[in-house]
């Protein structure tokens, strides 16, 4: 078979499979004369303010670029890129894998066979061992920015428990967003308050772009100048778009609008400023991880029969903690808010590890809905001003800071 052939049916299999919406996956490998550090070129099909694309991913030895081109830009590119630049092409769909090969002579054949998935067989070696599916691949070329994984890809031994946070934290974000109005958004804006050296920043964005197509604007809020300067120059170096660090505090931040807040260890009250900033804002999703809990601690009275309970240092400490998130838990209900308070993973350097998960939710459609929604709000209200009257509790940020926002001029 000759290479024109070869090439042409190639072609002719991938118009086809975009024709009838059945193009899973194409994938280009073995470079050639490629440009430095080009290791191969991904494609999937994607939808972009309802128009279809094709998304092209170039994977680097410590970067992946990411261009999206409408359909006949993206298959002229590809005739472009195939022979001259790649040899060999991996066309999936549903069932079917197709696969043409170029010797350096420029000779060519196409087989096309049987898949057991649309996913391309790894190029590592097969194992045997069961491992455990994550979000984020290890592959991806922030964790070697960030010290996570070695210039080959492998786990630094003391980034073990940071990197299971890092799925963790994307897993819970994957189901929020799942449940929430957002499931279908095409773009989203992120904010995360306290990003620290962007561990979270930087996955949260990966994942949106990478595994769900999504145009994601994320910002990485942080105080320490620092940790600011590192992380946007690692953003520099992979060439990333939609993804910066700022400097800046929670009680002081002003985002805009915004589809996700974020706000893992922030101390005591800060935590209460950044769930009231994801209020304003609208956020659909509300994720916190509250650190400290200084406010609330020495106004309980230790009410009879607490008294011999809350006499102890450490469980009044727990119990603080305790009521502070219920109350916040209710306010964000009182909100329209469905929320969670749970364990989340022991996270690095701290003990803590509560998470407030809360998603908004969705607008009532009919008379009966509003009125029961309007019931379940009044109730987490009277459910406050029960806990408060109990523990004695006088003042409580975030609920202070509704208030004036209630009576604020508009």
């Amino acid at each position: 078979m000759t290479t024109a052939p070869a090439v042409e049916r190639f072609f002719a299999l991938v118009d086809s499979s975009l024709a009838q919406g059945r193009l899973a996956r194409l994938v280009l490998a073995r470079p050639q004369g490629a440009e430095a550090g080009l290791q191969r070129v991904t494609v999937r099909p994607l939808e972009l303010r309802g128009q279809r694309v094709l998304n092209f991913v170039y994977r680097y030895d410590t970067r992946d670029v990411t261009k999206n081109l409408a359909v006949g830009e993206g298959v002229q590119r590809l005739h472009e890129l195939v022979g001259a630049s790649f040899r060999n092409a991996h066309l999936f769909t549903p069932g079917e894998e197709s696969q043409l090969k170029l010797n350096r002579k420029g000779a060519g054949t196409l087989t096309v066979g049987v898949a057991a998935s649309t996913e391309p067989v790894s190029e590592e070696p097969a194992t045997h061992d069961r491992v455990k599916q994550r979000l984020i691949d290890l592959g991806r070329p922030f964790l070697v920015e960030l010290g996570v994984t070695t210039a080959q890809h492998q786990l630094v031994p003391a980034m073990a428990r940071k990197w299971k946070q890092i799925n963790k934290f994307v897993e819970v974000f994957a189901h929020a967003l799942a449940s929430s109005g957002l499931a279908d958004a095409k773009a989203l804006r992120v904010v995360d308050f306290g990003a620290g050296k962007g561990y979270l920043t930087f996955a949260v964005h990966d994942w949106l772009q990478q595994a769900r197509g999504v145009l994601a604007d994320v910002v990485g809020v942080e105080l320490r100048p620092d940790l600011v300067d590192l992380g946007n120059a690692a953003i520099a170096r992979l060439r990333l778009q939609g993804l910066r660090m700022e400097l800046g505090d929670v009680r002081q931040h002003e985002p805009g609008a915004l589809n996700v807040m974020i706000a893992l260890h922030a101390c005591d009250v800060a935590t209460d400023h950044a769930i009231y900033l994801g209020l304003r804002a609208g956020a659909d999703i509300i994720m916190c991880s509250p650190c400290c809990h200084k406010q609330i601690r020495p106004q309980l009275l230790s009410p009879h029969p607490m008294r011999s309970i809350l006499q102890h240092g450490v469980h009044r400490e727990q119990q603080a903690e305790m009521v502070t998130d219920s109350l916040r838990a209710l306010l964000l209900e009182s909100q329209g808010y469905e929320t969670q308070v749970f364990e989340f993973v022991s996270l690095e350097h701290t003990s803590k590890n509560k998470m407030i998960l809360a998603v908004k939710r969705a607008q009532p459609t009919s008379p009966a809905q509003t009125q029961a929604q309007a019931q379940a709000q009044a109730q987490a209200l009277a459910q406050v001003r029960e806990l408060k009257d109990f523990y004695g509790i006088r003042d409580h940020c975030l609920e202070t800071l509704l208030m004036k926002g209630a009576t604020a001029p508009a």
